[in-house]
């Protein structure tokens, strides 16, 4: 719904800034340019999803190959303890925290089709605890904001689209993104834990989101004491370093449990293929969009007023074309995904914007999307504090984004 009245707000703004440009500056150009827009922006759609469909269906093959091979097992094994803690509204041993366990598992694996069924079956799980079947629990709460913080391992998708539009180094953003969604993560969760008033220094809590904090920590340090050259150098080594030796775990996992790996490889590979033909309608109707939006000169006018207010305060301006992202992606993942395709398409994959718009977009999930199909899913009607505590989680995502960005591209 939401992502209708922007799609709406989009052509009517762009219509009226160019009419006025028509009739005041006598701009007989400006219809014919967002015409030709509107049928390139749709050709370029239609060409980057079916460039995705060949990267999107290796990553899909080889997360196809780990969860066979048991690695959200071995997730759900590593984090139970602390999601048992976190969630003491649930008695122990209820098939609750096993959804939940496996469902954020499967989310910092980046494998989203298996994260989705299992996200409604915990809250479906968790509504039969809840008393007050209209109104969220506190423990639905404290997932969905799990969920809308987006903690993420792989951001397969981003280095998909980086492939498909040209970047030297798509897994570049790798570290920048885990960095960010570190914190949104860890922003939500403490936003909630103040609310329901969750004992965060208990012993294993500390010891989970401690040894955590001091590994994102060090990681920090280093790169913030690296000339800005060889942090980018040392992040693209390791961050290829890091996801080849994940691709080589699965595979090994798989092997040892003797799963046939070419044959889960091809299963994960069928659904690459029909997740990017699926996408086609979408991305080229919120590209067309934006591409009008664009053309007009809205996003223009835009992006120098946010620059004028920052200008204020003597700050950098240099990533303020990449805040329609930042703008977009509490509200939608397709609309914020757009953002980042169209900011990488302007300004270039591997541009300062680029990055700065492919961090932005793995620093957190879509709060209104997630709230609306996992509250819905339920019947629940009275959120509670749950968009505030999503929304404070989205913000610091996007803030540490933009701050990483610096340290790591600029």
């Amino acid at each position: 719904m939401v992502l209708n009245y922007i799609w709406i707000a989009f052509f009517l703004i762009a219509f009226i800034i160019a009419t006025i440009k028509l009739i005041f500056l006598g701009d007989t150009a400006i219809f014919p340019a967002i015409m030709d827009s509107v049928f390139e922006m749709a050709k370029v759609g239609f060409e980057l999803s079916l460039g995705l469909t060949g990267v999107l269906a290796l990553w899909l093959g080889i997360m196809k190959i780990g969860e066979k091979g048991g690695v959200i097992n071995s997730f759900a094994r590593f984090l139970n303890p602390l999601f048992k803690r976190l969630f003491p509204g649930i008695p122990e041993n209820h098939p609750a925290i096993g959804s939940i366990v496996m469902n954020i598992s499967a989310n910092m694996l980046g494998l989203d089709n298996a994260a989705t069924p299992m996200g409604l079956k915990a809250m479906k799980e968790m509504q039969e605890l809840n008393t007050t079947k209209d109104t969220a629990s506190n423990a639905q709460i404290l997932f969905l904001v799990l969920n809308t913080s987006g903690l993420t391992l792989i951001p397969i998708s981003i280095m998909v689209y980086r492939a498909q539009l040209g970047a030297a180094d798509p897994t570049d953003i790798f570290i920048p993104i885990l960095l960010a969604t570190f914190f949104s993560t860890i922003v939500g969760l403490i936003t909630v834990a103040l609310y329901q008033k969750i004992k965060l220094f208990d012993k294993v809590i500390l010891f989970y989101l401690g040894g955590l904090t001091a590994i994102i920590g060090g990681i920090i340090y280093l790169f913030s004491s690296l000339p800005n050259d060889k942090a980018q150098l040392v992040s693209q080594v390791s961050s290829n370093v890091i996801l080849f030796s994940i691709i080589i775990a699965f595979i090994i996992s798989a092997f040892v449990k003797k799963i046939n790996v070419y044959e889960a490889f091809v299963e994960g590979a069928k659904d690459g293929f029909k997740i990017a033909i699926k996408i086609i309608p979408y991305l080229i109707a919120i590209l067309v969009a934006i591409g009008v939006f664009r053309t007009s000169g809205a996003m223009d006018y835009l992006i120098e007023g946010i620059k004028r207010f920052f200008l204020l305060f003597n700050f950098n301006t240099d990533f303020v074309d990449a805040l329609p992202t930042a703008l977009m992606k509490p509200l939608s993942g397709s609309g914020a995904r757009g953002m980042m395709v169209d900011a990488m398409n302007t300004h270039g994959a591997d541009s300062f914007i680029g990055r700065v718009a492919s961090t932005i977009q793995g620093s957190t999930d879509t709060t209104f999307y997630i709230l609306a199909v996992y509250f819905g899913s339920v019947g629940i009607k009275k959120t509670r504090y749950a968009i505030t505590a999503g929304l404070i989680a989205d913000f610091a995502g996007i803030i540490a984004a933009i701050f990483i960005a610096y340290m790591f591209f600029h």
